[in-house]
């Protein structure tokens, strides 16, 4: 019965308008058993006598899952209209009037009906718990918005339902649910995920051993950071230890720049900064680019920076000293517009005019992209 605290302790929290706590059930692919294990947690805090309601559940007609769910109380979904379309989404106006203590959110990398009040699950969740509502919810780790190009790079899959890596740093609690990959392939033989038409795709595709385990392995080390960094927070250090500067370019390509950049600022608990040097006048596409660079920095919780300046290399050699910065990432390939804007003389220049300060030239040809 860990994690959420008792029934007392989230009335008191609910009437002194406290934030609710969020617990995330995380795992490596479809079928580890995160909503099972959710569901399960709910089922406990009722029978605590706490105040619990299933938000929205998924269960993907999973018969296990299905079983969890029997007579659990399950609050009815909101019926949207979408170019003739019904949709039913959680009912979040609906949940914030009702004000339960608790609420199970399956599936937090959702993206809502167009009509919808926020465009994702999370912001959802991120409003009940603003509301004093604890949350159980549950999403798996190739959602993470920076883990996005390398999970494409690895496994060949293109994510596009992303979480921002704050939600599942800004957690009260995460629990890994873990299987292995030969476990998880059992399941799927035994129709236990998919449909018996998917299993032989799904196999074949998303679900080869080498694949699971490289999710795995990105679940483990996921939530192995989020422990260091709750065990670190009350240590008497330094709040930024490493502050870690992208210079981009208006490609698209340079978004796995920004998020190797995360990174590494996540797993050194520091601070992300992306830069562009305007040295030329920009096309429409370009601008729009570039605000997207900055709409996932800012989902990354970085800081995203535009410049003035013919000399670039001059320019980040200056906000790398006006801001701290110890490490600093740039791209290189053989794409014609980023040789011109980052040739190797501006890199040799930087490493003349930094001191104290990492530099990483990252190739940014990514298989799959």
């Amino acid at each position: 019965m860990e994690g959420l605290p008792d029934p007392q302790q989230l009335l008191e929290a609910i009437l002194k308008g406290g934030r609710g706590r969020h617990k995330i059930y995380v795992g490596a692919a479809a079928g580890v058993g995160k909503t099972y294990r959710a569901l399960q947690d709910l089922r406990e805090r009722l029978e605590a006598g706490v105040d619990a309601v299933v938000g929205y559940l998924e269960t993907h007609g999973r018969a296990d899952t299905a079983r969890m769910a029997e007579g659990l109380p399950i609050f009815p979904r909101k019926q949207l209209e979408y170019k003739g379309v019904t949709l039913s989404e959680m009912d979040l106006e609906g949940l914030l009037e009702r004000r339960p203590a608790l609420v199970l959110v399956d599936e937090l990398a959702h993206t809502n009906a167009p009509s919808s009040k926020n465009a994702k699950r999370y912001q959802d969740v991120e409003e009940l718990l603003q509301a004093g509502i604890s949350v159980i919810s549950t999403m798996n780790i190739q959602h993470l918005e920076s883990l996005n190009d390398l999970v494409a790079r690895l496994t060949g899959v293109q994510v596009k339902e992303r979480v921002p890596d704050r939600v599942l740093l800004d957690a009260d609690e995460v629990i890994l649910v873990d299987v292995t990959p030969e476990v998880l392939q059992e399941r799927l033989q035994a129709g236990k995920i998919y449909p018996k038409t998917k299993i032989e795709q799904a196999l074949a595709n998303f679900f080869t051993v080498e694949n699971l385990a490289v999710l795995r392995e990105l679940a483990l080390r996921s939530v192995a950071d989020k422990v260091e960094e709750d065990a670190s927070a009350g240590e008497d250090s330094p709040a930024i230890k490493e502050r870690i500067a992208v210079a981009v370019t208006p490609s698209p390509k340079d978004v796995l720049l920004i998020r190797r950049g995360a990174r590494m600022a996540r797993r050194m608990r520091g601070e992300l900064y992306v830069v562009y040097v305007r040295n030329r006048r920009l096309s429409r596409e370009e601008e729009r680019v570039l605000d997207s660079h900055r709409i996932i920095t800012e989902s990354l919780e970085g800081h995203f920076y535009r410049l003035e300046g013919r000399d670039v290399a001059g320019a980040l050699a200056d906000f790398a000293k006006e801001h701290g910065i110890t490490q600093l990432v740039l791209g290189e390939n053989s794409n014609p517009t980023w040789r011109n804007f980052f040739r190797l003389s501006i890199i040799q220049r930087l490493i003349y005019l930094t001191h104290d300060i990492d530099i990483h030239i990252i190739d940014r040809r990514v298989e799959g992209h």
